[in-house]
């Protein structure tokens, strides 16, 4: 029991603290006053705070169960907090946030029912109550913050104070907490499976895949048996087996060497010696020099398991097509894995075997035809005809391999005229042989040339003169990706007299800085046939050298077995996350990315296009960086301010529960997309204190299209920040032009815009 005069002082005590305002809050345009209600109650009971809040006309505060807006949540210690009572709100649809809003206006109260430990002690309870809340107007929010102490006696004789609900209240519930974003693994597996597959369709089409599709049919004509259930069984050994092997080769590489390994192995010299040897063995083969068997002893043992042969050499040809493909596939494979390895270890196996199987399904129908066109009437004297002359043409595509094997080594022994001179004859070889002037297998002396021979033989021979251009210099078109390229000491005129430097990254930005130039990278491969496409036809191009010539032009090779080549392959993944090759980018001297160009393409226009808008890109000067102090990205590194030098810099500080700055959103995302190659820089520093999980699912749903950071004290207190949005400009100097304290228009950001400009 508490003596009746101790009682009475105690009583007084607590209203003076149970009355007490909250500091005055104009700038949060809300202002709270707490009172405890009973003043006294018994250890173990619930009490209840009461929290008023008189919020300034025109702008409204977001209740405890908002599911839009930054909800209103309160916190008490060292008591417990069990629940939070409310009057009903005023609620609407909010579009922009897509959630329903719960506002109060004027004049409210939240019910903070406190319940009180069973062991406190009998005198006076300072309680700690904390809250969080927003208040918005159509073009503003401001978020708020409070910690303020509120007593109460606690008294075991006291009454236990009632818990009912007062009539005009109900229970808080807190908005249903938004599903946290999927991890990597689970994310967007559709969409990344459906491109391996995609990928692996496209890669039929490239320069070291394609030569495999005659190799393939003149592989399974070879095999002479005309039943159904042998051909459907050769060709899913067939397919299997690149699927398997191709996987398992990619992830092994990859796992011992990184993605880097994966495209560096379709360049290596053993590699390529190997796939020329056996193409050469394969090609006299079929022009009847010998006869590739298998030792009946292995035979014995395959037919006996599988009741076929010929399982051995299918298994070989779907490794010889793993193998010969990596040329080409390799940036493909190492791309995606690149990507991949980083999500855990099932996305890249899936990845993978997706991609194997995309690109073994066309040659999977392939295998299938010649066991139906073995059982065609009269079939026998063109089968023969086409061994013969997939002979010549699978010789010419060892040629393809032993150029590959030559530069990467720089040996220089089989250049651009040899290897040309070599084309000529095979092709014309197999024109000939069909028009009958080469006497081999399958054409008899007194044989009657048919259409079909005659055009076939004449395209062979129309191929083999169109070459002979070549032999100077001249372009190739679509099988300059085939051949080794034009000497630089010999046609220097041919690639627009554009001068390169090779494999000297530092020297180049150390020149780009002395002419007040950007770089032009080309990361490019000595067995790189699109590499060797590009350069002959896209960038020898009269308008793309013209512009071209206004860089510092650097090569950077990454397949070969140099150091140099290691290095440059290095630098490509750490800064621009591929191994693709080709990959153009343009730089500033300071290393600042202004745009990038991955691939091939026969869009001259396009090119020369991309070319000029990153011509335009100012050239970094030695601006101060603009002060963004503590502001980390998403990831948790500093957000490199520097990297904003010479550029005009739109920064917004926001946050996702803004309403009016997520209206500004498409505004932002718009002004990057349309001013980015004009050197306009935007940056959007989240406020909000929720981190960067919240963020990142916030994008998931309002995605943007530039730098994004979080902010913190230290910035808020530089740029004075009491409500959001805010947009500062600042020009290229890093002087500030323009701040907007409220929600702004796109005329008036864009004249601010071209005023810095």
């Amino acid at each position: 029991m508490i003596p009746a005069a101790r009682k009475f002082g105690l009583a007084a005590v607590s209203l003076l603290l149970c009355q007490a305002p909250v500091l005055g809050q104009g700038q949060q345009h809300a202002a709270w006053t707490l009172r405890a209600e009973p003043a006294s109650a018994p250890p173990g009971s619930t009490i209840r705070v009461r929290a008023a809040v008189h919020i300034d006309a025109g702008w409204h505060l977001y209740s405890a169960s908002s599911a839009a807006g930054l909800p209103a949540t309160f916190k008490v210690s060292p008591e417990s907090l069990s629940r939070v009572l409310q009057p009903p709100p005023k609620r609407a649809f909010d579009g922009v946030l897509g959630a329903e809003a719960e506002t109060y206006e004027g004049d409210t109260a939240f019910l903070l029912d406190v319940k009180l430990r069973t062991d406190a002690p009998a005198r006076p309870e300072e309680l700690s109550v904390s809250a969080r809340y927003q208040t918005c107007n159509d073009t503003a929010c401001v978020p708020g913050k409070w910690t303020l102490p509120v007593s109460v006696i606690v008294d075991a004789a006291a009454p236990a104070p009632s818990t009912a609900i007062p009539a005009g209240f109900a229970e808080a519930k807190a908005p249903r907490a938004a599903s946290a974003a999927p991890s990597p693994d689970s994310q967007g597996w559709g969409a990344f499976l459906l491109v391996a597959f995609g990928a692996g369709l496209a890669c039929i089409f490239t320069p070291c895949v394609f030569p495999m599709i005659p190799i393939t049919m003149s592989y399974f004509l070879n095999q002479q048996s005309g039943e159904k259930r042998s051909g459907v069984t050769q060709a899913v050994v067939f397919c299997l087996g690149i699927i398997v092997l191709f996987s398992g080769m990619g992830l092994l590489v990859t796992a011992l060497l990184g993605p880097v390994g994966v495209k560096q192995l379709g360049s290596n010299p053993w590699v390529n010696g190997f796939i020329s040897v056996l193409f050469v063995a394969f090609g006299l083969s079929l022009l009847g020099a010998f006869e590739i068997t298998i030792p009946s002893s292995i035979l014995t043992k395959l037919n006996q398991s599988s009741g076929t042969g010929g399982f051995a050499g299918t298994l070989l040809m779907g490794l010889t097509f793993a193998l010969s493909s990596f040329a080409c596939v390799g940036p493909f494979v190492g791309t995606l894995l690149a990507a991949s390895v980083s999500e855990g270890r099932t996305r890249p196996v899936a990845g993978m075997v997706v991609f194997a199987t995309g690109l073994a399904l066309p040659f999977f129908l392939l295998a299938l035809f010649p066991s139906y066109l073995t059982r065609m009437p009269r079939s026998g004297g063109w089968l023969a005809r086409v061994k013969v002359v997939m002979g010549f043409v699978i010789l010419a595509a060892s040629l393809k391999y032993l150029s590959s094997l030559d530069q990467v080594l720089q040996w220089g022994f089989l250049t651009r005229e040899r290897f040309l001179a070599a084309w000529i004859v095979l092709f014309a070889m197999a024109g000939l042989y069909l028009l009958g002037f080469v006497r081999l297998e399958g054409i008899k002396p007194d044989e009657n040339m048919g259409l079909g021979r005659l055009l076939t033989g004449m395209a062979f021979l129309i191929f083999a003169v169109s070459l002979w251009p070549g032999m100077s210099g001249g372009k190739l078109g679509l099988f300059d990706a085939y051949v080794p390229m034009v000497a630089e000491n010999s046609q220097g005129a041919s690639s627009g007299d554009l001068v390169w430097m090779k494999d000297r990254y530092r020297d180049a930005l150390d020149q780009a800085r002395r002419e007040h130039k950007l770089v032009f990278i080309d990361f490019t491969g000595y067995a790189c046939a699109n590499c060797h496409w590009m350069r002959a036809n896209i960038l020898s191009q009269p308008e793309v050298a013209v512009a071209l010539k206004d860089f510092v032009l650097l090569e950077l090779y990454t397949d070969g077995t140099d150091a140099a080549s290691e290095a440059n392959s290095k630098l490509q993944l750490d800064k621009f996350g591929t191994v693709a090759m080709p990959f153009y980018a343009i730089l500033d001297p300071d290393e600042k990315l202004i745009d990038k160009f991955e691939g091939r393409t026969t869009d001259a226009a396009a090119y020369l296009a991309w070319v000029r808008k990153s011509q335009a890109a100012p050239v970094s000067s030695a601006a101060a960086a603009i002060d963004l102090p503590q502001v980390t990205t998403l990831e948790g590194a500093p957000l490199d301010a520097a990297a904003l030098n010479g550029k005009v810099v739109v920064v917004n500080f926001w946050a996702t529960w803004c309403i009016p700055c997520v209206g500004e959103l498409p505004t932002f995302n718009k002004v990057s997309r349309d001013f980015g190659s004009k050197g306009v820089a935007v940056v959007g520093i989240d406020m909000g204190d929720e981190g960067a999980d919240t963020v990142r699912h916030f994008l998931q749903k309002h995605p943007i299209d530039y730098t994004v950071g979080l902010g913190g004290d230290a910035v808020a207190q530089k740029y004075k920040l009491e409500s959001y949005p805010v947009t500062v400009v600042f020009d290229r100097a890093g002087k500030e032009v323009k701040r907007y304290d409220e929600k702004l228009t796109e005329p008036d950001l864009l004249a601010a815009i071209q005023k810095a400009l």
